[in-house]
């Protein structure tokens, strides 16, 4: 055994002896394991076909390691760094998706709104299975997410299986992803909807902002729909601000883990925007990590009506912890629970009214049915003339497309029957 492995072996044998003592609850490593590493790694040094330096079998070894703990876990170093810096601040470069895995394929855990991802047709739930025809089977979303990335401008190839459906090519072009992270619209008068579609740094001040000046229109808002479908999630304070938005006290989100340091809680402040606005929040299987804790604390308490189906079940958190200047490892450390105490993972957040996603095919009038109105002589009821019905043509062809969206409107207006005048 060659002097790299007699220091890494003392080395081992060090954190044998002093790990007892540096936690009471920690297990001592194991000698014979630690020896069998050791063994393994010398003959792999030793025999391989090619020549592996030591700093690439070891960084392999810890990408073992993690790979085999959970989907999010994993080894960054070099560009990864500035890609977690650039997803949460709002500007990136690539295809616009957020993605895990399962079954040993990349899983599309959800496509970010007006992306060459979205617009090429990925869709929440879809399996890629190659990349420019490299097959992608057991490699890790981070490495897989490397490849999707590039120069704008240039083109990647991914092969996609969907639902049972043989596996299709879909040629895509790489862009830099700017995202704005809240965009709203009026649905009808008095019936805002307000899509998010990922959670940045500045997401919550966004948001509250958008909410203040749809309030600020006139005492004329009725409700709003949050659309959170295929949200893959992002920074946790914002989601944080976003619950706040609508409720003024109480707990938003904790977490738990086995360090101390990982229980966090989050409360509600005072200051609130909206603390009585009608709300229906829509989710989908597309839906994770921070758009689940929107959905699961304000469902908790009972500040909104969440329909759609399913969420994700992203429920864990990831803690980058540095190993030197260059490289760190992503760690889960910790669970998300909702303010009753649910734990988010694995489970997802179940909504309140279940809703397929369909589209609504509208039937043409008989032209042998007649109203009133339509009567030779008719009488008028003396109100003047009849609504202006244009504004709401754009809208209602727009929510025809959206079942979810238009069952999201119908309950809200529901709602605000049932409210005294």
């Amino acid at each position: 055994m060659g002097p790299f492995h007699e220091g890494l072996v003392s080395c081992l044998l060090l954190a044998l002896a002093g790990v007892a003592q540096a936690q009471d609850d920690a297990l001592p490593l194991p000698l014979d394991d630690v020896r069998l590493f050791t063994e393994a790694l010398d003959r792999i040094r030793m025999s391989y076909v090619e020549e592996v330096d030591d700093r690439t079998l070891l960084e392999n070894a810890i990408r073992g390691m993690l790979s085999n703990l959970d989907p999010h876990s994993g080894f960054v170093e070099g560009r990864e760094f500035d890609v977690l810096q650039e997803t949460t601040t709002g500007g990136f470069g690539g295809l616009g998706v957020e993605v895990g895995q399962r079954d040993g394929y990349i899983l599309i855990i959800a496509p970010i709104d007006d992306t060459p991802a979205q617009r090429a047709g990925i869709r929440a739930g879809d399996l890629i299975v190659a990349i420019d025809n490299q097959p992608v089977r057991d490699m890790l979303p981070e490495d897989a997410a490397s490849l999707m990335r590039g120069e704008p401008g240039t083109d990647v190839t991914i092969t996609v299986s969907r639902n049972g459906l043989e596996p299709f090519d879909l040629e895509i072009i790489r862009e830099v992803i700017a995202v704005n992270s809240v965009r709203s619209r009026m649905l009808e008068p008095g019936y805002a909807y307000v899509r998010i579609p990922v959670f940045q740094l500045n997401t919550g001040r966004d948001f509250q902002d958008e909410v203040t000046s749809l309030l600020g229109e006139g005492d004329n808002l009725k409700g709003m729909v949050l659309d959170l479908r295929n949200n893959p999630g992002g920074v946790l304070r914002a989601s944080v601000e976003v619950v706040d938005t609508f409720i003024d006290s109480g707990r938003v989100v904790y977490t738990r883990g086995r360090m101390r340091e990982s229980a966090t809680e989050y409360f509600a402040e005072t200051a609130t925007v909206a603390p009585e606005l009608p709300l229906v929040v829509l989710i989908n299987g597309g839906s994770a990590s921070a758009a689940e804790i929107v959905a699961g604390a304000l469902q908790d308490h009972g500040r909104a009506v969440v329909m759609g189906t399913r969420s994700f079940g992203k429920g864990s958190v990831q803690s980058v912890l540095p190993l030197d200047g260059q490289r760190a490892i992503k760690l889960t450390t910790s669970l998300y629970y909702t303010p009753e105490g649910r734990s988010i993972q694995a489970q997802g957040i179940e909504p309140d009214i279940v809703v397929e996603e369909a589209f609504i095919t509208r039937r043409p009038r008989n032209v042998a049915q007649f109203a009133e109105a339509d009567l030779p002589g008719s009488i008028g009821n003396g109100a003047g003339a009849g609504q202006n019905t244009a504004a709401l043509v754009s809208a209602a062809e727009v929510i025809s497309t959206d079942f979810q969206l238009n069952e999201a409107l119908n309950l809200l207006k529901g709602l605000n029957t049932l409210r005294p005048r």
